[in-house]
C-alpha cells in the first residue's frame, strides 16, 4: 500500500516549500486585505515550522523525523532561511529547532475563564521573513526543487514520499512550469510518488475561494487549471485530516487551493504536512 512507510530518525521524510516572493506578493489578500500576502505566508510558514518542531519533540530532544527546505523565488531563487540557516537547503528539524533567526514577542487573545478575553504575550520564532520583489521564476524554482528532492530520495530510497508545497499569486514569468512540475511529481521512493500541493493566491476578481477540488470545471482561468492539473491527488490519510477541518472530499480531490485566506492556508499546510505513520 503506497504512502504507508514509517517515518523515524533512521527513515526520515522531507518537506519542501516553494514560496513566491515576487513584487505582487506585497499586495493584500483578496479575501483579507488587512495583511500583505508575503506577511501572511511568512507567518503561516513560521508557525508550521514551530509546529513541526513540537511534533518531533520527545523526552530526549527533537528527533530528526523530517528534513525541511524553504525556497523563495522572486528576484533570486534559493534558500529563504534567515540567520545561521541562511543559504541552507534541506535542514534537519532539530537544527531548525535550535536556529531561529530571531524571536518576536506577539500578542494573542486567550480565554480569561470568566467569559472574556485577555491579551497574552507569546514568543514567536522567525526562520523566514516576508519578501516581495521581482518576477515569478517558477520554472527555476521547480528545477531546483527537483534536484533537491531527487538527492533526498537517492539517500533515502524507502522514505515516505516527500511533500512539496508551492505558494504563488501569479503566473510564471520564465515559461510554463507544467513540465517541471510533472518531472518533480514523477520522482518516487519505494512508497510512492512525490506529493505536490499548489496554493494559488489569485488576483483574478472572478476567482472564488475553493479548496481541494476534484475537477477543474469551476476554475476561473487556464493558469488555475494548470496548477490544479499538476497538483497531486490527496492520499486517503490527507482526506481524513481534511475532514477534521470540515472539508468533504472525494477520491479525486487534489492538493490545490485557490484564493485562500490565512486560516485556509494554515489548514492546507496542516493537511499537507501531517503524515499518518510517525514513530
Amino acid at each position: 500500500m503506497p504512502y504507508s512507510a514509517e517515518i523515524s530518525r533512521t527513515a526520515p521524510s522531507c518537506f519542501l516549500f516553494l514560496i513566491d516572493q515576487s513584487g505582487s506578493m506585497g499586495d493584500g489578500f483578496t479575501v483579507d486585505a488587512g495583511k500583505k500576502k508575503s506577511e501572511g505566508v511568512a507567518d503561516a510558514i513560521n508557525k508550521l515550522l514551530q509546529n513541526l518542531v513540537i511534533r518531533c519533540a520527545k523526552e530526549d530532544g527533537v528527533r530528526d523525523y523530517f528534513h525541511v527546505g524553504v525556497i523563495g523565488y522572486g528576484t533570486t531563487v534559493g534558500s529563504a532561511y534567515g540567520g545561521s540557516l541562511r543559504g541552507r537547503d534541506m535542514v534537519p528539524i532539530s537544527e531548525i529547532a535550535n536556529s531561529p533567526a530571531r524571536i518576536e514577542e506577539r500578542t494573542k487573545k486567550t480565554d480569561d475563564g470568566a467569559g472574556g478575553l485577555l491579551d497574552q504575550t507569546i514568543r514567536f520564532p522567525i526562520w523566514f521573513e516576508p519578501v516581495a520583489n521581482g518576477g515569478t521564476p517558477m520554472c527555476r524554482a521547480f528545477s531546483q526543487a527537483r534536484n533537491l528532492i531527487q538527492s533526498f530520495v537517492s539517500q533515502h530510497p524507502d522514505c515516505y514520499p516527500p511533500v512539496v508545497i508551492n505558494i504563488t499569486d501569479g503566473e510564471s514569468t520564465d515559461g510554463s512550469p507544467t513540465t517541471a512540475m510533472h518531472d518533480l511529481s514523477a520522482i518516487q521512493s519505494t512508497d510512492g510518488n512525490v506529493l505536490l500541493f499548489n496554493l494559488m493566491l489569485s488576483n483574478n476578481p472572478n476567482a472564488s475561494p475553493m479548496a481541494f477540488p476534484d475537477s477543474e470545471n469551476a476554475l476561473p482561468d487556464e493558469y488555475a487549471k494548470l496548477l490544479f492539473e499538476a497538483a497531486s491527488p490527496l492520499t486517503t490519510f490527507m482526506r481524513s485530516v481534511a475532514a477534521e477541518h470540515g472539508f468533504s472530499l472525494t477520491d479525486g480531490s487534489r492538493g490545490f487551493v485557490l484564493n485562500a485566506d490565512l486560516v485556509l492556508i494554515i489548514q492546507a499546510l496542516d493537511i499537507g504536512t501531517r503524515p499518518s505513520n510517525l514513530r
